[in-house]
């Protein structure tokens, strides 16, 4: 089991919130590159792109909830959005406006992007876990397997290094690294293995809340099947609630309990996984299931 000492040494804070609300509400989350105008802050644009000052509206007014250990896909086209929705989650993009709350954080009251840089980096350390696409992102290059690792758990506050080495261990070893390379750096690992030290990476604290940014991408199909696989089993166990952003709808097919569809900044489609790949209702979703077929 992953839930050894260090992983139940949930603070207080984050244990409260009730059983039934969700873990992740987030609402008309809008991240625009550029300075904006009245133009494009007043007008609905029909492209993401405003023709008067240039400004980019990655995401605009996107809304969703997340449940207790449910996976929600978000798939769509390069450009629609989808990456930057997670990276602004992650705090790793400052939002232009909108709310985000978490269930086991200040019992769901707080809005998560006008917390102060502190708290911030809490939640990053303690009630999220983040996988990115490119693993040089997610991993120091320099440390060891272990050491990646250790780093999240020092960063939460944990300083015994017997205690750590355990931890490191049974993470590495539950996603397949063998204990007998966890000192080994991660560049000397192939792309699926690296994901692999990704994952035990975010899982470190056992955080409720864990985004997935693309983990398939570029790896051998072999290699894709046993990421999603660990995946699954990862949310059976540990009930992690998960964002998982895609625009291969055979991942969120295999993943997602619930999806969500993006183009160009805007949800245009949210329900559930089969519901959208089975009857898509948006001109836009039913030309990315056509695609699949």
């Amino acid at each position: 089991m992953i839930q050894a000492s260090l992983g139940s040494t949930l603070t207080q804070e984050q244990t409260k919130g009730s059983a039934s609300s969700p873990v992740l509400q987030v609402r008309n989350l809008t991240k625009r590159f550029g300075d904006g105008c009245t133009f494009c802050e007043k007008e609905e644009l029909e492209e993401n792109y405003c023709p008067r000052c240039g400004s980019v509206l990655a995401c605009s007014n996107v809304s969703f909830d997340l449940d207790k250990g449910e996976i929600l896909g978000v798939v769509g086209e390069s450009g629609s959005g989808k990456s930057t929705m997670v990276k602004s989650l992650y705090f790793d993009q400052q939002v232009t406006s909108g709310s985000a709350t978490i269930a086991n954080y200040k019992q769901g009251m707080a809005n998560i992007f006008t917390e102060s840089a502190q708290q911030q980096r809490y939640i990053r350390n303690y009630v999220m876990g983040m996988v990115y696409q490119n693993p040089h992102l997610g991993l120091k290059m320099d440390y060891s397997s272990s050491g990646n690792v250790a780093e999240k758990l020092i960063a939460a506050g944990h300083f015994h290094v017997g205690n750590i080495r355990e931890r490191s261990a049974e993470l590495l070893e539950k996603v397949e690294i063998p204990v007998s390379r966890m000192d080994e750096l991660p560049r000397r690992f192939s792309g699926g293995m690296q994901q692999r030290v990704q994952i035990s990476k975010a899982l470190a604290n056992n955080p409720p809340l864990l985004l997935l940014d693309e983990v398939t991408t570029g790896l051998d199909l072999s290699v894709q099947a046993k990421v999603l696989d660990l995946i699954r089993s990862i949310q059976r166990e540990l009930q992690v609630a998960m964002v998982v952003v895609s625009h291969d709808l055979g991942v969120i097919r295999m993943l997602a309990d619930r999806t969500m569809v993006m183009k160009q900044g805007k949800v245009v489609e949210q329900g559930l996984t089969d519901q959208i790949l089975e009857d898509p209702q948006h001109p836009y979703t039913q030309l990315l299931v056509h695609s699949l077929l």
